[in-house]
Formats: structure tokens, sequence, C-alpha cells
């Protein structure tokens, strides 16, 4: 007796598994959706909530070799330019640039996927042996000429750029940083000795209201003096409204709502010194070749080097290969295509022409990028030495009025000058302060202006592709 006969399942319902399996691949890789609203009163709550306590802040801190007891009983120029890369937005959409060009370095190394076209027919006028005609077939693409590879190496100098771009972003950040807190610090020393200045005048003018009432002096000399006196607390007041928009400042160069600084204690030392020299020309050769701009305009122009050789490469058709199957009323046949576009009215002229003046674009601005370094180095270099030089000055000025002052109050003591005279003496040493002050802060935004255009590298090492905010 024979075994039972397995009947063969027909070729259409083979066509119908395969394509049936294909779909379940396909699909079963595919990322989902995930939502992630947006709120203007959420953000609003969630920024006036920062703060300086902050745990993640200290940790952040910590990870960059800043340690000491928290939360930090004052803070300096260097903690606070790290609370501001930590909090600052700029840096945020900085880096959220930089995560969409490596994003799209996965989409330039992709490789094109095949297509799957299937196109039933249905013979009406025979049945036997099956009325059904299946062809599915398959389209691969091949792309020649290395042009994914090109592609690639676009995408990943465009994402350096986007790297260089964000210390970029951290050193604008600092650089505000450091200016708003000059500012204060400014406004700060100035209120202070406008209010020494103003005490001062208060009791001349109480010294000569007496001699006026005992006719020692004119009412002339009085009204001088009082006059004196009106602008000094006028200049007072501009600095105590200087003081507190520079308040305001810092905390928005810091990525922080004004009430956040409310009861932090910040401290100047930064800004009480100054370096021995400017940096030697290798040291401004350096500036010239790394900083962050500079960097990332070279790698626009490798960008644009890639996007060339993708253009020209594009001289030359992809290929396409088409295997198919067709099940034809009950026969099973097997076939191959081959396609590719036939570069015979353009050879990709017009895409090419616009590569390369793109690239010459890129190179000019690169020239021009650098030109205009060299010439920011050289600013600064020649204003920082002429600010120290007449800080200097002011310096000795103030010493020198500071020596005539011991010596006013040695005759004031023996008898030898008046009470109003040696008011004038103080009164002549406050308004050298107040210059030498000036010198200072000037000298010091120079210094700024320095440090701006040779950007250190080492500035840079606290900065990361990731927020540090990141859950």
């Amino acid at each position: 007796m024979k075994p039972p006969q397995i009947p063969a399942r027909p070729a259409a319902f083979t066509a119908q598994l395969i394509l049936a399996g294909l779909l379940a691949l396909t699909f079963s890789g595919c990322v989902h959706y995930q939502p992630q609203p947006l709120s203007a009163d959420k953000n609003l709550l969630e920024f006036q909530q920062r703060s300086l306590a902050d745990a993640g802040l200290e940790a952040f801190l910590e990870t960059n070799h800043v340690t000491g007891e928290w939360p930090r009983r004052a803070w300096d120029f260097s903690a606070l330019s790290l609370a501001a890369f930590y909090f600052h937005p700029d840096l945020d959409v900085a880096r959220a640039q930089f995560a969409g060009t490596k994003a799209a370095g996965i989409t330039a190394g992709a490789r094109p996927n095949p297509t799957l076209s299937v196109s039933p027919a249905y013979n009406t006028t025979t049945m036997i042996p099956s009325p059904w005609i299946v062809t599915p077939s398959l389209d691969i693409p091949i792309e020649t000429a290395g042009k994914r590879g090109y592609r690639f190496a676009q995408a990943v100098h465009l994402s350096d750029a986007a790297r260089f771009n964000l210390a970029a972003t951290a050193w604008q950040v600092r650089s505000r940083v450091r200016k708003s807190l000059l500012a204060l610090y400014g406004a700060s020393e100035r209120e202070a000795a406008l209010k020494k200045q103003d005490a001062i005048q208060a009791e001349s003018v109480r010294l000569l209201e007496g001699q006026l009432q005992a006719g020692a002096v004119s009412p002339f000399e009085v009204t001088q003096t009082r006059v004196a006196l009106n602008q000094t607390r006028f200049a007072l007041h501009d600095a105590e409204k200087q003081a507190a928009t520079s308040r305001v400042q810092l905390a928005e160069a810091l990525g922080l709502a004004p009430a956040a600084l409310e009861g932090v204690t910040l401290t100047f030392d930064e800004f009480k010194q100054f370096p021995g020299d400017v940096p030697d020309s290798a040291a401004r050769r350096q500036a010239l070749v790394n900083r962050a701009d500079v960097l990332g305009a070279l790698s626009e122009y490798a960008a644009s080097q890639s996007a060339l050789q993708l253009e020209i490469a594009k001289q030359y058709p992809d290929v396409h290969l088409s295997p198919g199957y067709e099940f034809d009323q009950g026969d099973n046949k097997w076939g191959i295509g081959l396609s590719l576009e036939l570069p015979v009215l353009n050879h990709n002229q017009g895409r090419i022409a616009e590569a390369e003046a793109k690239r010459k674009e890129v190179a000019a601005k690169f020239n021009a990028l650098q030109a205009r370094v060299l010439s920011e180095i050289e600013q600064a270099v020649a204003g920082y030495r002429a600010s120290v030089k007449k800080a200097e000055a002011a310096g000795s000025l103030n010493e020198e009025l500071a020596t005539q002052l011991r010596t006013a109050q040695g005759m004031l003591d023996a008898g030898e000058i008046s009470r109003i005279e040696l008011a004038q003496r103080q009164l002549e040493l406050t308004t050298a302060a107040l210059a030498q002050l000036d010198a200072l802060v000037k000298a010091q935004e120079s210094l700024g202006a320095l440090e701006d255009a040779l950007q250190s590298p080492a500035a840079f090492s606290a900065i990361s592709g990731q927020s540090p905010r990141a859950p």
C-alpha cells in the first residue's frame, strides 16, 4: 500500500507566505512615536525654580574638579562659568543642533532599501489549471562611484562643524558671564566709593555752613560745595541702578531668573589681578588656527569638498537589479532585470557647478574669518597694553594722593590746617580712586576682549554634546 501523498501547495500560496514574511520583517524594526508635549507654563515654572543650589549643578561642578562645601557660600567667576554651562539655553540649542548633525550622519550612511512590487491579474477565460497571474518583483538599487562614502563624509564634516559651533557658543556664554560680572563689580565698587565721597562732602557742607554763620566764608562757597554734593548723589543713584541692572544681566548670562541670585555672595578676585604680559606671537598664531570658529569653518570647507565629490560621482548612474517571479496560470517563471539611467542629456553639470561655487564661497568666508580674527587679536593686544599702562598710572597717582592725605592728617593734628582743608584732600583721594577704578575696569574689559580673541581651548573641557540636565 502506497503512503498517502501530501498535496503540493499552490505557488500563489507560497508567494503569499513570502510576501507576508517580508512585510512582517519590514515593520518589526519600526520606531514608534513618543509624544513630548511642550508647555509654556511648565517651562516658565521650571525656569523660575532654577537655583545655584541645584543638586545636579553640584555633580556637574564636581565632575569639572570644582569641589567644596555645598551649597557654596561664595561664587567666583570660574564656578559661575560652569553654572552657565549647566543652565544656559543657548548651549541647549547648540547641543540639539549637534545631535541633529549626528543623526544626519546616520541618514547619510544608510543604504537604499529595495522595493517590492506585486501586480496580480485574473484570467476569466481560463480556470484550469489556475486563472491567477501573480508577478512579485524586487527593485534593488546599487549606488556606484562611492556616492555613499562621499555623502557620509560630508555629514561627518558638518557634524564636526556643529561640535565646534557648540564650543564657540560655550565661549560666548562664558564671555557674557565675565562681562556682566565685571560690570557688577565696577558698579558695586563705584557705589562704595561714591558713598564715601558723599559722606566727606556732607561733612564739608556742615563745616562750611558753620563757618558761614560765623562770617568766615561766603554763601557762594557753601553753594558750590552743596552742588558738588548733589552731583555726587546723582552719580550714586546711577551707580546703584547700574549695580541692580548688572545683577539682572548676570542672571540672564547664567540662564537663571534674577531671583536666583538673591542672597548669593559673589566674589570678584578675578578682576583684582592682571597677567604679567600678553601672549607672545607663537601663542597668538595658535589662536589663529585653534579658535572654535576657525576650526568650524575648516570643517564646513571639508564638507563642501565632499559635497563636490558627491556631485561629481553622480555623473555615473546607479544600477537597479530587478529579480522577479511570475506565477502564470500554473506556470512558474523567473527572471532578472537590469536598469540604469542613461546620462545622455546631461552629466549633472549644473549641480557640479553649484557645488564648486559653494566651495569657493566657503573658502572665501574662511579667509575673511581668519583675517578678522587676526585683526581682533592684534587690536586686543594693543588695547590691553594701553589700558594696563593707564591703570598703572592711575594707581601711582592714587598712591601719591594717599601720601599727601597722610601728610595732611598730620598737619591737622599739628593745627597747621583746618578740617575743611583735610576734607578737600580726602575728596581728591576719592576722586582719584574713582578714576583708578574706571581705569581698572577698562583694563579688565580689554583683558576680556583679549581672551575672547584668543579663545583658550582649555575653557571647552566642560562642554559635551549631552546636556548635564538631561534626564
